[in-house]
């Protein structure tokens, strides 16, 4: 790839303003006026890029500079864009916000890091404005102009208006754009039938949602379509985002992959959605099979050399998950041979005793119940002792999002850090190959990992061949 697929980055003033419906309608719009159009992210969310991907017909992707570093925001995209011609790049939150450095006196005047803004910045790309309109008359002017204004790394680019309300409601909309200078790329009339259902954490996940997210998916193409003008959005989109590809190949050293194959096999299905595109590429260039299985029906293939478990909604469901005696046995027993395993919060509360009253594989001697209490933040861990994973010492940035606890805490934990007020915590736990976590992290930040994992299901394969 030579020159920088264009992009364009939705944004809005606020959470809640309507940018994965237009974001994924637009991904789908354009697609469907011949675009091949590569979907991404900003920050650690899941399951937004679900919903992206249906739209695009291939993976939607993130883009978190907390979690991978800014210097990787560029070569990723560009290996997400390869063989497109048009990205679309939904934000997160409002434009300007992003992770807040509690330690960090002048944080409120810098570039927020994480930030859909810093995002833009990165790509070179302009930003569309998504405003919900109910409330909004003439003051949108003024609105805008703070938002055009505020940061000069940020280019805005045009506006479109969510949930206008009649014909003379947009009309004045479309004038106070114009006061400051923003055409008005779109003009959307509010329509509750395209909400989708949503739960503790945000909205279902695509896989779980099956056919209903596929006609959501395409009335928000429809709505899009109707009332975007996505000739101007393509003229809009630009992107100086020029340098290295990110290849996973190039993060996987010719040393490391000395081994046979070893097949790891992935948890997947509606109660394990959380991952990243780029964990299974990293698998593969490091020299793995890999394999996806559904832990609400199928059993754990007899050849698997590791297993992966990435997050998910398991306590949506934890009846049918019970209900597999036979894999929950397959896991404890491979646990207890010395199969490496990764798991990651739903992982996590796989491998306990329970979960809400439902036996589990009781990998670890705890429970784990459902809360009131929404846990969720970046945090930066330090491993505390090596594992199939991390070598002790090893800083990691990851990120929590969860409503779950554990009734103990586990007796040999994994990570530490320090919460906004200086006091250590101690989370996550090991035992054997195990190192199971609440924390995500992304592979592409931290491609050593992988290639660890991958050499411990080799040499675990090895011995069971007796070779």
């Amino acid at each position: 790839m030579t020159g920088a697929v264009p992009a364009v980055v939705i944004a809005a003033p606020a959470s809640g303003s309507g940018k994965t419906t237009v974001a994924t309608g637009l991904i789908g719009a354009l697609r469907r006026a011949g675009h091949r159009v590569a979907p991404f992210k900003v920050g650690p969310d899941y399951i937004d890029p679900g919903y992206h991907g249906l739209a695009a017909g291939r993976p939607g992707r993130n883009l978190d500079p907390v979690l991978v570093g800014t210097e990787r925001v560029v070569p990723l995209y560009r290996h997400g864009a390869s063989g497109c011609d048009l990205a679309v790049v939904e934000g997160v939150m409002g434009l300007f916000d992003g992770r807040i450095d509690s330690n960090d006196a002048n944080a409120a005047l810098a570039v927020a890091e994480g930030s859909t803004a810093q995002v833009a910045s990165l790509l070179g790309a302009p930003v569309v404005l998504v405003v919900d309109a109910r409330g909004h008359s003439q003051s949108l002017a003024a609105l805008l102009h703070g938002f055009a204004t505020f940061d000069s790394g940020v280019r805005l680019g045009g506006v479109i208006l969510n949930r206008v309300g009649s014909p003379r409601h947009d009309q004045v909309l479309r004038a106070a754009c114009a006061r400051v200078g923003l055409p008005v790329l779109g003009s959307l009339p509010r329509m509750a039938e395209l909400e989708v259902p949503s739960r503790h954490l945000g909205l279902i996940p695509a896989v779980e949602h099956g056919a209903a997210a596929t006609e959501a998916v395409a009335a928000m193409t429809d709505l899009v379509a109707a009332h975007v003008d996505l000739t101007a959005i393509a003229a809009l989109a630009q992107s100086s985002a020029r340098g290295p590809v990110w290849d996973p190949d190039d993060e996987v050293s010719a040393e490391a992959v000395r081994h046979e194959r070893p097949i790891v096999a992935i948890a997947g299905g509606a109660a394990f959605t959380f991952g990243y595109a780029e964990h299974r590429e990293l698998l593969t260039a490091a020299g793995a099979q890999t394999l996806v299985f559904d832990p609400l029906r199928d059993e754990l293939p007899d050849t698997a050399a590791g297993l992966v478990l990435p997050g998910g909604f398991p306590e949506e469901h934890a009846e049918q998950l019970a209900a597999n005696v036979g894999l929950l046995r397959a896991v404890a027993d491979g646990a207890g041979r010395g199969l490496p395993v990764h798991a990651e919060c739903a992982g996590l509360l796989y491998l306990t005793r329970s979960l809400d009253g439902h036996a589990m594989a009781g990998v670890f001697d705890v429970d784990a119940t459902f809360g009131s209490r929404l846990t969720l933040g970046y945090r930066d861990a330090v491993a505390l002792r090596d594992s199939v994973l991390w070598r002790a010492g090893e800083r990691v940035r990851g990120h929590e999002f969860h409503r779950t606890r554990l009734t103990t805490a586990l007796s040999t934990p994994a990570w530490g850090w320090r919460d906004s007020a200086g006091a250590r915590e101690f989370e996550g736990g090991m035992t054997g190959r195990v190192h199971a976590s609440y924390l995500h992290t992304h592979p592409a930040g931290n491609p050593e990992a992988t290639v660890r994992f991958v050499a411990e299901a080799a040499e675990y394969a090895r011995s069971r061949t007796g070779r």
